[in-house]
């Protein structure tokens, strides 16, 4: 008897802390249900913009880095991404109010009815960079090559000026590669034979010793911009965001331009994962305002 009265207490005692258990775990979820749908309002109210891992957007890490966009009670969520093909989906999709992009791009997005709001033009630029191991050193020597490019881009635009200079009777192949961190990664690794890569992955490719064969600048239509969605500039709220967006990253313009790219080395590294040594051999990059 004595036996079964301890059994039952035994029972009685780890049902109870089964049911206290799974109490707890279900507050867990209902804070955390709470948790989730506060952050999403809150990103709701920010402003968000979306960037790529290059340093066209330095100006904007700066600000979000170094509190820039809190002088005016800002909230700047930003959306990284490799590619600017990513970048459109989300403004497309209305998931962001801005992207740092470039015009190509940009005007197919208009062509799709998203109407934008140029603010500012970027620094950004590409070099056509082509593998060691295929000892190019001219456009003439790219018969039956793949470069690599994003398709209805600047890169795309780009290749085709640099098929055009080259003149060859064979074959030149342009193999469709959005995202820029894997573009390097399929140079270093021997996979593309020449490629348009914006800085700073441009640089760590030359420190591996692939040869620069021209940069942009060899076609001066493609520039960097910054846009913004025009529906969304409609809201009163969103045009005092964008405001305060543009001083702030006027104010980090500024600042990287009178100290200089490698003052902010660590803001570098950690959007752009790039390593010290290539962070040292940057060229020098100026930042223009936004308007």
């Amino acid at each position: 008897m004595k036996r079964y009265i301890i059994y039952i207490a035994t029972m009685i005692a780890i049902l109870n802390l089964a049911t206290s258990c799974d109490e707890t775990s279900q507050e867990k979820q209902r804070l955390s249900y709470k948790q989730r749908m506060e952050l999403r309002y809150q990103d709701s109210l920010a402003l968000k913009v979306g960037v790529t891992p290059t340093m066209d957007c330095l100006p904007i890490f700066v600000a979000k880095e170094r509190g820039m966009f809190d002088h005016d009670s800002l909230q700047v969520n930003l959306r990284l991404r490799n590619s600017h093909l990513d970048l459109d989906t989300l403004l497309a999709g209305g998931y962001i109010e801005g992207a740092a992009t470039e015009r190509v791009r940009a005007s197919k997005l208009e062509a799709k009815e998203c109407q934008l709001k140029y603010v500012a033009e970027t620094n950004l630029g590409w070099k056509f960079i082509a593998n060691k191991a295929q000892r190019i050193k001219k456009f003439e020597q790219l018969a039956d090559k793949m470069i690599a490019m994003t398709r209805f881009s600047a890169t795309d635009s780009l290749a085709d000026v640099a098929i055009a200079k080259a003149k060859v009777k064979e074959g030149i192949y342009k193999i469709q590669i959005n995202d820029v961190k894997l573009r390097l990664k399929m140079l270093l690794n021997n996979e593309m034979d020449a490629m348009f890569l914006p800085q700073p992955q441009a640089t760590t490719a030359l420190l591996h010793n692939h040869k620069e064969i021209a940069d942009s600048a060899f076609s001066r239509t493609h520039v960097g911009v910054i846009a913004f969605r025009k529906k969304a500039m409609e809201d009163n709220r969103r045009k005092q965001q964008l405001k305060s967006f543009v001083k702030a990253y006027n104010e980090a313009c500024d600042s990287i331009n009178k100290y200089g790219i490698g003052s902010y080395a660590d803001v570098i590294k950690k959007y752009t994962e790039a390593d010290n040594k290539t962070i040292k051999a940057l060229p020098k990059l100026n930042y223009k305002h936004a308007k």
